[in-house]
């Protein structure tokens, strides 16, 4: 089995910065793309961030500028790093890792439970 274990979450004031963290455990052969979503009341869920194993980024347009994700793979753990924060950044904020748990297995994406991030105007 694969557990994503989130931190960092809390109540913030608008213009201020929080950094999220989600470390991966278990057994697993490879962690391969590590992303953040989040999903509002009454709102579709949206990718925020996304880092592949190599490093390369993608971000979206809404945050662009204001957020930074980043990993480390020797501790198999991704942040997101929220600077300038608005109201509208309000969220439940979920991690997904896409993990190859064995040579021979198909990749599989995995969820983190979700940390709540209340931005105050």
């Amino acid at each position: 089995q694969v557990q994503l274990v989130e931190s960092g979450g809390g109540l913030v004031q608008a213009g201020g910065s929080l950094t999220l963290s989600c470390a991966a455990s278990g057994r697993f052969f490879k962690i391969n793309t590590m992303s953040w979503y989040r999903q509002a009341p009454g709102k579709q869920r949206e990718l925020v961030a996304a880092i592949t194993s190599g490093g390369n980024t993608n971000y979206a347009d809404s945050v662009k500028g204001r957020f930074t994700i980043s990993r480390d793979n020797a501790k198999n753990t991704v942040y997101l790093q929220m600077n300038i924060l608005k109201p509208e950044d309000t969220a439940v904020y979920l991690c997904n890792a896409d993990v190859l748990q064995t040579v021979l297995t198909r990749p599989y994406g995995f969820w983190g439970q979700g940390t709540q991030v209340t931005v105050s105007s």
